[in-house]
């Protein structure tokens, strides 16, 4: 029995390996899935992307945005990546989601380069397993007993690892990617094919014809006869680098073939400016030539040849070949299952490295300067804060000239491109900047006591006093579209509030959002905080933002429903402060007053039909239908030239009925409304319940009984009576301005002004307090006297 195990060895282990790679689901996730072992990957449930992917070669990238034009693109796998955790054997699952991506890559018509080790942890797993055979033959022929006695296992030469797995792990490689109808061709190269001429063309030919045939060439250096690696002193020089490990023979294989773009997969997220793990270690997002001095490289990773540096130092040579790089983390289970292609798409992943260097601070150092001058704004005087939004104000009618032309351009760069609603929130006016200015006053005089003001104070012992005082939450990000007349009132309130700020514009508002952005800063140097908020100009996806998670504490969306969504779904730990939709409802009931209820549902609807807080779904008491009120209602929407949509059952009562509604849950954001019937004012409530969004939701009726009912039971930030639902707004409110309206259960609700910018902290003031006085044999008793709170300032 024992020989016939031993003569199987590991050519059973890849009889019965293989078949399952092939006949396995390989998921986007990295990992593998048994259970679909009888599904196999067709061609058509591959994402076929025909892209655009024309570029002449000799310059790398200089932006991140600009990687999705890479057509031939090398990914370096590194030993860390390719290998388990105990250093013996291949990491199947993470293998199986890397072959997943490459191979979406290549079905999108890119040229796809692997470069990859792996060949010495899979012949030391087949070495091991061939030696605890052999062992365990002899030992049992010379014991005679069936009892196995623990075993040594002798320390591999690593070439002869590398001899016995070069086979498997093509092999395996072999298996993966014909998932996905994709052939694989292998090639092992040493430091000589590159340097002999003769066989550097013969090389770059056979790399070129596999290319030109849809292959995929898998690269590795040959370590079964590799010699041992040399001091590095060519890695000066921009025409000469030897090969010495994967990373240089990726680089070097990168330049050879002209490649756009240099993946380098390692176990770390990218590089960092100190070892990663030290306390003070800073992710480096963006790596320009001649950074080295600024970087303390730590030991090189757990397995394989080279570290950090070596990475770095070959990156460096294939930029100055014309080839983008990207280092980042292929081991990570949470990003390994699309790390390659969120590179791709421009995705801040990991280190890029550029030869273009901004004009201007990257948005993590804009992040560090807000942070820093927030903290800077949150020590001024009151005063001094009211102070520096007097003075914006000011600047604001004084500047008014200049505002409306910067607004001027972006009104003529956006005509025939936006839509008429975004028009008109991107247009400026001097009424809407006379507001503004009226606002922003209104912000300052109300900011008075905001920072510091003691909530709650309590006499825990003698001498041991505690106090619950309001801060600024710390660093905010607002994001919004089209709407500039937001920048200056979100400043305000930042400002009021003592928090830093960072400011996301569409780019159809760049001209007017720089304007305004200068006379905050101009406002803010009067006290020396000029740095406080930052406008973001840099070419920063949102979502990229929204992983700031270290330098940002709220995200507040400001734009259409779907930017919400989007703002949402990207926040990584960061809080986001707003809402998705604006549906609105008004519900009039049966006996509401023929006058006012036509005079708010105008109101509601027409007087500014792209607010998030205007009319989307009327619904109508059954008992109104063919009255005067419900005639008049109808004919003032002709009038308005208002789009009715017809609810289901207010349809069923119609011969000749408006288009039906697709669906009841819609914002239309312009001059069309979802008329709807119900029976009574619960059945109103259950609609808005499961139609509404827990915006702004009204009653329109003279019965108070009715009206209490409908106040107490909806749900929403936002409820009124006999109200227009464009009251929901933080300058009607009295806050002054708002940073928007959310609809969430936490830290605030509806209209967010200035006190829904702070948050809390407790100052605990003793005389030598230790907490083991107050136990049962202790000297001391706790109080928890209430005491009286200053009263504030409401002038």
């Amino acid at each position: 029995m024992l020989s016939q195990v031993c003569r199987s060895g590991f050519q059973s282990f890849t009889q019965h390996l293989l078949p399952w790679v092939q006949s396995t689901t390989l998921s986007r996730s990295g990992h593998i899935q048994p259970s679909a072992i009888r599904h196999v990957r067709s061609w058509s449930n591959i994402p076929f992307i025909t892209v655009p992917l024309s570029r002449t070669h000799g310059k790398s990238f200089a932006h991140r945005s600009e990687l999705k034009h890479a057509k031939r693109i090398v990914v370096k796998l590194g030993s860390a990546v390719v290998t388990r955790g105990d250093e013996c054997g291949l990491a199947l699952g993470r293998l199986a989601s890397i072959v997943e991506q490459v191979s979406v890559l290549q079905n999108q018509g890119r040229e796809m380069m692997l470069v990859t080790s792996g060949a010495v942890a899979f012949g030391k797993q087949r070495l091991r397993h061939e030696i605890l055979l052999s062992q365990s033959v002899r030992q049992a022929l010379h014991s005679g007993q069936n009892q196995l006695k623990e075993m040594a296992i002798p320390v591999l030469e690593a070439r002869a690892c590398a001899a016995a797995g070069q086979s498997g792990l093509m092999a395996l490689y072999e298996a993966m990617f014909t998932q996905y109808s994709i052939c694989a061709a292998q090639i092992l190269v040493t430091n000589l094919d590159f340097h002999d001429e003769q066989k550097r063309r013969n090389l770059n030919g056979t790399l070129h014809e596999l290319l030109r045939m849809n292959i995929v060439p898998i690269v590795n250096t040959n370590d079964a006869v590799v010699p041992p690696a040399e001091p590095n002193s060519d890695l000066q020089g921009v025409n000469v680098i030897s090969v010495k490990d994967n990373d240089s023979l990726a680089a070097r294989l990168a330049v050879e073939m002209k490649t756009d773009l240099l993946i380098v997969l390692s176990d770390v997220e990218g590089l960092f400016d100190s070892p990663p793990g030290s306390d003070d270690a800073k992710l480096i997002d963006i790596f320009y030539p001649g950074d080295q001095q600024s970087v303390t490289f730590g030991t090189k990773s757990r397995v394989g040849m080279g570290g950090m540096e070596a990475k770095v130092k070959a990156a460096l040579w294939a930029l100055q070949g014309g080839t983008s790089v990207v280092i980042a983390n292929g081991t990570h289970p949470k990003v390994s299952g699309h790390v390659i292609t969120d590179i791709v798409e421009g995705k801040k992943v990991g280190t890029f490295f550029s030869e273009v260097k901004p004009a201007g601070p990257t948005v993590e150092q804009q992040g560090e300067m807000a942070r820093s001058g927030g903290r800077m704004l949150a020590t001024l005087e009151p005063e001094q804060r009211a102070e520096i939004i007097y003075h914006l104000a000011d600047l604001l009618t004084d500047q008014r000239d200049e505002i409306l032309l910067a607004n001027k351009k972006d009104m003529e760069e956006a005509e025939g491109r936006l839509a008429a609603p975004l028009l008109k929130r991107l247009s400026l006016s001097t009424s809407k900047l006379n507001s503004l200015a009226i606002g922003l006053r209104q912000i300052a005089a109300s900011s008075q006591d905001s920072v510091g003001r003691v909530l709650r104070r309590t006499r825990i012992a003698k001498n041991l006093e505690l106090e619950q005082v309001t801060v600024p939450i710390g660093v905010l990000l607002v994001i919004f579209e089209s709407r500039p007349d937001c920048l200056p009132q979100v400043a305000a309130l930042a400002i009021a509030s003592g928090n830093g700020l960072l400011l996301k514009g569409g780019k159809e508002a760049s001209h007017s959002n720089r304007i305004l952005h200068l006379l905050t800063q101009e406002a803010l140097s009067i006290h020396g905080v000029k740095e406080a908020v930052q406008l973001v100009n840099t070419r920063e996806e949102v979502e990229d933002l929204c992983r700031l998670d270290k330098m940002i504490d709220l995200i507040i969306p400001r734009g259409s429903s779907q930017l919400v969504r989007d703002i949402q779904k990207a926040a990584k730990g960061i809080p986001v402060m707003g809402h998705s939709e604006g549906i609105c409802h008004m519900y009039v009931d049966s006996e509401a007053s023929v006058d006012k209820a036509t005079r708010l549902v105008r109101d509601s609807k027409c007087e500014y039909p792209a607010a998030c807080n205007a009319l989307e779904t009327l619904l109508i008491h059954r008992d109104l239908l063919r009255t005067p009120l419900f005639d008049q209602i109808i004919d003032m929407l002709r009038v308005e030239q208002v789009k009715i949509h017809a609810g289901p059952k207010f349809a069923s009562y119609l011969t000749f009925s408006p288009s039906e509604v697709k669906s009841l849950r819609t914002e239309y954001g312009d001059l069309e409304l979802c008329i709807e019937v119900v029976d009574s004012v619960q059945e109103a409530i259950d609609h808005i319940h499961k139609y509404g969004s827990s915006h702004t939701d009204v009653i329109v009726t003279e019965n108070e009984k009715t009206a209490e009912f409908f106040l107490q039971h909806v749900d929403s930030a936002c409820v009124f009576w006999n109200a227009s639902t464009r009251f929901s707004d933080g300058y009607r409110f009295g806050l002054g301005a708002e940073v928007g309206i959310s609809t969430s259960r936490i830290h605030a609700r509806g209209p967010v002004g200035l006190e829904g910018l702070l948050t809390t902290k407790w100052l605990l003031r003793g005389e030598d307090h230790v907490v083991s006085d107050f136990s049962e044999h202790g000297s001391l008793k706790y109080l928890h006297e209430n005491l009286p709170v200053p009263q504030r300032n409401t002038n």
